[in-house]
């Protein structure tokens, strides 16, 4: 048996963009064809309209292929993989600590935390919504079944009110999540993850942190220094890390870093 981490760019996505492309290539052939009589304004204008949707929707279908392939972890490049894997790296737990996993998708980075931390507590919470329809609690279970995992367990639940109290976890990770939350305040988001962290606990958040998305992160990582937090770093990904500059741009990855530290 092993272990199924899907991919984070669905393939129904991809081959709805590739089905779309050949709907629109079919109606602009037919459009050439049956609007030949028509005012040339008129033909001009069908005839731009559907092939510049052909175009965009085959380029998007390309990119996401493409996108699919450097995630994937049975490709070449894993970076899914070398993404979750390091993340990890930061997260030590005491003999009978716990963790949260916000966003925790198909289990990936839980299950990662608890090969690294075998006699801690790991809890991997999401909402799993329709739009990655793939990831599940059934898939999560399997997954730590798979990897020989017995230290993990996964409830649904909204990352913008964990429903744990207050200083409860040793540790909390996500990776690549709060930025796909519809928010006028992310910062807010991470605070509400950093509620359930314990006193001298440790955190590991991956995202984008571009201002548009977040803000002035770093006036933020400067807020928790001064709520009492022992230490808080900013670690650009994209240098190196996890991801070369050029792989961030295209995949529009930039302002990808890595949130760390103490509280």
């Amino acid at each position: 048996m092993k272990a199924d981490y899907k991919n984070w760019v669905p393939k129904g996505m991809i081959y709805g963009l590739f089905s779309a492309t050949a709907v629109l290539v079919l109606l602009f052939a037919i459009a050439a064809i049956l609007t030949k009589e028509a005012p040339v304004p008129l033909r001009i204008t069908i005839l731009v309209v559907l092939g510049l949707g052909a175009i965009i929707c085959g380029c998007m279908a390309v990119w996401m292929k493409l996108l699919h392939d450097q995630f994937s972890y049975d490709g070449k490049r894993k970076m899914s993989k070398q993404i979750i894997e390091g993340i990890a790296e930061y997260v030590d737990i005491q003999s009978g600590g716990k963790c949260l996993d916000v966003g925790c998708g198909s289990g990936a980075l839980a299950i990662a935390v608890a090969k690294r931390n075998p006699t801690a507590d790991i809890i991997g919470v999401d909402r799993w919504g329709k739009e990655y329809a793939s990831f599940n609690k059934k898939l999560c279970q399997s997954n730590a079944e798979a990897e020989g995992v017995s230290n993990t367990r996964f409830v649904q639940g909204d990352a913008l009110q964990l429903d744990f109290p207050n200083e409860s976890f040793n540790a909390v990770v996500s990776n690549y999540v709060y930025h796909n939350i519809p928010s006028k305040d992310r910062q807010k988001i991470l605070l509400e993850t950093l509620r359930v962290l314990k006193k001298g606990g440790t955190f590991a958040i991956h995202d984008i942190f571009s201002k548009a998305k977040y803000g002035d992160m770093k006036v933020f990582v400067e807020k928790l220094k001064s709520m009492g937090y022992e230490s808080v770093e900013l670690i650009d990904t994209t240098e190196g890390k996890f991801m070369m500059p050029k792989e961030a741009k295209w995949m529009g990855l930039s302002c990808s870093a890595l949130l760390v530290g103490k509280k």
